[in-house]
């Protein structure tokens, strides 16, 4: 009965192909789907779980086709350990590429899609992850960055931007995230604001707009994810962290800062700000001071944070701690990193260090004992202590009882 149903849909394309597959991949797979006008379902899978799952992946299949109204089709899937959220994209990417339509095809969400960050939570390290490589993406939060970049832009080739879109949301849906703040980074515009609509409703926590150069287009993406967001009762907050990587950027860094409240960073990007200059980017960063000096002072007056470019030589960790403390020193507030083993180095030498620590305890302790007696000035030893100094010191000591330096309970085992 099946084999004499004629398809309603209107094909664009003879073939759709989504995915990856061959030696080294894994935890993907590779589709593709060659409709017919009869025939019904035919499916040839190759899978090394077959076995075991090949009735799970041949039900999956039939239901996302059926979705589509789609019922004659050959399918050829290279399986190398896919999980049920990248099938489903693939499939999704391939139905997309050989017929129009608006529909997409969502799995279950297992993770909380409504949790909210902070403002100002702690961004030390963010890693990013190429949006199309989903075996990068799966335990990645065990690495314990502050923040996954799920990255649409340059790590995609412009032919698979698609299939990424529709893997990052299935990402956003099914990944266990942890504690680690879910970060995208679109597509520079006006490209980007197509992602938006693939991101929002999904869980993303917030995002890395590239190639930012103006205030406006700060805007444009605000309003755009205030748009989509309408739609949804359950939405909370999506941060937007612009990406300074250019010198028109730099000479309008002030405005975007002060944009919009959902604004809580900006990043600078050094390898695309250098070429924009028609110089070399170098260790000791001197071509790019003026510009990192703007983007810090910018943050510091906006009143968010101020994130330095990744370190690319992930084999150089003596290099690495030096250009993080060198970023520190400058008044950043963390730094991306492009491999898993840059993470724990650039936590380590962003926190606070036991003399910055004993120094804040000094200060908190003489402001509590000033409040103490009613007094309406803070000193400690022969200098007064301005309220920004009072401010720092208690969020060095917060931070430190974040990162469980020390004890949660001092603020109480204070004695005055």
């Amino acid at each position: 009965m099946n084999n004499q149903i004629k398809s309603k849909v209107n094909f664009k394309k003879s073939i759709g192909t989504a995915g990856n597959s061959g030696g080294k991949i894994r935890s993907d797979c590779q589709v593709t789907i060659e409709p017919s006008d009869s025939g019904g379902i035919v499916i040839d899978l190759k899978s090394k779980v077959k076995e075991l799952f090949g009735i799970d992946i041949h039900s999956q299949i039939n239901e996302i086709l059926g979705f589509y109204a789609i019922p004659n089709a050959r399918i050829t899937i290279n399986d190398s350990g896919a999980l049920p959220w990248v099938i489903a994209a693939r499939m999704e990417a391939a139905v997309h590429e050989v017929i129009e339509t608006e529909k997409t095809w969502l799995l279950p969400a297992h993770n909380n899609k409504t949790q909210q960050t902070a403002f100002d939570r702690r961004r030390f390290s963010r890693l990013y992850l190429p949006g199309n490589s989903p075996s990068l993406m799966i335990n990645a939060f065990l690495h314990k960055p502050d923040g996954l970049i799920l990255d649409l832009e340059d790590s995609v080739a412009p032919e698979k931007k698609m299939e990424a879109r529709i893997l990052v949301r299935n990402a956003l849906r099914a990944l266990d995230f942890g504690r680690t703040e879910r970060m995208v980074r679109i597509n520079q515009l006006p490209a980007g604001l197509d992602d938006l609509s693939w991101l929002i409703p999904h869980g993303v926590n917030l995002i890395l707009l590239p190639k930012c150069e103006t205030a406006s287009q700060v805007l444009e993406v605000k309003e755009r994810i205030d748009k989509i967001q309408n739609q949804y009762p359950d939405k909370c907050e999506v941060w937007i962290m612009p990406i300074i990587e250019s010198a028109k950027g730099v000479v309008n860094v002030n405005s975007i800062a002060s944009t919009s409240p959902s604004v809580v960073a900006l990043a600078i990007g050094l390898e695309d700000f250098t070429a924009d200059l028609g110089v070399r980017r170098t260790a000791e960063g001197a071509e790019s001071l003026y510009a990192r000096s703007a983007l810090v002072i910018a943050a510091r007056a906006a009143g968010i944070q101020a994130i330095d470019s990744v370190f690319s030589d992930v084999d150089d960790m003596d290099g690495l701690r030096t250009n993080v403390l060198r970023s520190r020193s400058m008044g950043f507030d963390g730094m991306g990193c492009i491999h898993p083993r840059q993470i724990s180095v650039i936590n380590e030498n962003f926190a606070p260090d036991t003399e910055e620590i004993e120094k804040a305890k000094k200060i908190v302790i003489a402001f509590k004992e000033a409040q103490a007696k009613g007094l309406g000035v803070v000193a400690l030893g022969s200098k007064m202590i301005d309220p920004p100094v009072v401010k720092r010191a208690q969020k060095t000591i917060d931070l430190a009882i974040e990162l469980s330096i020390i004890d949660n309970n001092w603020y109480e085992n204070i004695s005055l």
